[in-house]
């Protein structure tokens, strides 16, 4: 843990609990997964998380908590931005229930401070928060944590950003649908590492039906909605058609930028920094950055990462076949409505290659009532 950080769009850093699985390809590099296999494979709080493989340390699915951090926000007098779990993920899968409802009683007891939770288990994350009794149980682990009577003025807690990461649009599909239903008051996307385009605005287009797309019942779908297809709305948004058992049409819901009830508060977008960094192709980003001003979401432009946009002509180095050293050629796939279909991209470090998109720095944040 940390009382300051580095990542660009947070304040300070809070492990309660470290450890985690690779579930994606955007875990592949995950700075967490080897400092802990590494520089801190000896310490108790890292010890055992990871184990050793031909391609570097890889998490072993092993969680544990930290009970020396877990009350660390209470004397943190200054408000601040906190990344939740930045060695881990909170909603793990061998994270217990009770390890969760710790976390968010500090959540709610240290009000004062603004909390980001960032999850790649959207689906665990959803049916967590809209439990009936959640509020409930934290009113009865307050006590034990503070020594006052509970007081939760909001619910869902005012102070807690609820995002997921998304790396490509697969993962998009697959997560942002989930957040969409999950109750927060804040819900934002990590786009970091992007390592594919995504369309924000046009997310489950592909899929066939309401569940396939990770759909589930909520207080706002008729109960008895057994399927959906996915047509264009107006505005560019896509909507979910659900029909009942015999065809008959039910109602629909919005997704993508917008959704039913719920929304997209905030997009970070970042390439992949470090060993092995994987590429990110200028025109994703553009494309997200675009997407934002079009539907009014703040958007956060992180890092280029490890690459950054090059002309080959340029290089001292030119090599055959039009091929660069130290740069390399990076092709993005046509069919996506993306401009500049190839792109010749220069690997040169985090901090030479930037965190500015054609020369401007994106650093916006939602807007909060007060």
């Amino acid at each position: 843990m940390a009382d300051h950080s580095s990542i660009e769009w947070t304040d300070a850093t809070w492990n309660p609990i470290t450890g985690c699985s690779i579930v994606s390809p955007g875990c592949t590099n995950c700075y967490a997964m080897k400092l802990a296999g590494t520089r801190l494979k000896h310490i108790d709080s890292r010890k055992g998380l990871t184990r050793d493989t031909k391609a570097g340390p890889v998490w072993t699915g092993e969680v544990r908590l930290n009970r020396q951090w877990l009350h660390q926000p209470l004397d943190w007098k200054k408000p601040r931005r906190i990344f939740v779990c930045a060695h881990g993920d909170l909603f793990a899968e061998n994270v217990p229930d009770e390890w969760i409802l710790d976390v968010f009683t500090v959540m709610a007891a240290a009000d004062h401070h603004t909390y980001q939770v960032l999850t790649k288990r959207a689906d665990r994350m959803r049916e967590f928060l809209s439990r009936r009794d959640l509020l409930e149980d934290i009113y009865v682990n307050w006590y034990t944590f503070t020594g006052k009577p509970a007081e939760v003025y909001s619910w869902p807690l005012h102070n807690v950003w609820c995002g997921v990461s998304a790396e490509d649009q697969k993962r998009a599909d697959e997560r942002v649908p989930e957040l969409l239903a999950t109750p927060a008051a804040i819900r934002f996307v990590s786009a970091e590492p992007l390592l594919g385009p995504i369309r924000f605005d046009r997310i489950g287009e592909f899929t066939d039906t309401f569940e396939d797309c990770g759909g589930h019942p909520d207080p706002h779908w008729p109960a008895n909605a057994q399927d959906a297809t996915w047509l264009n709305a107006p505005a560019g948004k896509m909507q979910a058609e659900a029909r009942d058992p015999s065809g008959n049409r039910l109602g629909d819901i919005d997704v993508g930028l917008r959704h039913d009830g719920g929304k997209l508060d905030w997009i970070i977008v970042g390439g992949e920094s470090g060993p092995g960094a994987r590429p990110m192709h200028p025109a994703w980003a553009r494309s997200i950055r675009d997407q934002c001003q079009a539907a009014g979401v703040p958007f956060f432009f992180k890092q280029w990462g490890a690459w950054r946009e090059t002309d080959w002509q340029l290089c001292a180095h030119p090599m055959p076949h039009g091929t660069i050293a130290p740069a390399k050629p990076y092709w993005l796939g046509a069919g996506y409505g993306l401009d500049r279909p190839s792109m010749s991209m220069e690997q040169v470090g985090k901090k030479a290659s930037g965190r500015l998109l054609d020369g401007v720095e994106h650093s916006q944040f939602p807007e909060v009532a007060a």
